[in-house]
């Protein structure tokens, strides 16, 4: 089963995960090259103060010395969407499932589907989510900078949400 597929089923059932996730550094912090079976990759739904809507988190790899990217999978359930929020050292994701929309502020929303790609450069505002009627997955590749990988902010509103045609 795919992590989207396992998402999905979870978002339908009206599950969430809360056990800690695993990572490759986890399992074998010697090893010259460790596998991270599918199974071993639980979903957390991150904290609501972040997010509105349903949102189901699995951790991929952590920032370990001497890098600094984390990798998440994340699945956004119809409707659901990050808070304003920016990154230190900016943002990559990459969009393997659905169709969501992401938008920096003072600019106009923009619509991502599966295979799709966006870059937020350094203390760049914005947000990301699915749309009204689809769930969105994207795989985020997010840096630290002196420990920190993100700075939360306020939700973004229905009438900022519903802006963009769902």
């Amino acid at each position: 089963m795919s992590k989207f597929a396992l998402a999905a089923a979870l978002a339908g059932a009206g599950l969430a995960c809360s056990a800690s996730a695993i990572s490759a550094q986890d399992k074998g912090q010697d090893a010259d090259q460790v596998v991270v079976s599918q199974s071993e990759v639980e979903g957390t739904t991150p904290p609501a103060d972040y997010f509105t809507g349903k949102v189901y988190l699995y951790m991929l790899t952590k920032p370990t010395a001497p890098g600094q990217a984390g990798t998440a999978l994340v699945t956004f359930t119809p409707g659901a969407r990050t808070n304003w929020h920016s990154h230190p050292a900016g943002q990559t994701f990459y969009v393997t499932q659905g169709c969501g929309w992401t938008q920096a502020e003072g600019q106009a929303p923009q619509r991502v589907c599966a295979g799709d790609m966006a870059y937020v450069k350094p203390g760049v505002r914005h947000w990301h989510g699915a749309t009204a009627n689809e769930a969105m997955s994207h795989i985020a590749i997010t840096e630290s900078l002196n420990g920190k990988n993100v700075e939360w902010q306020e939700p973004v509103t229905d009438a900022q949400f519903t802006g963009p045609a769902n």
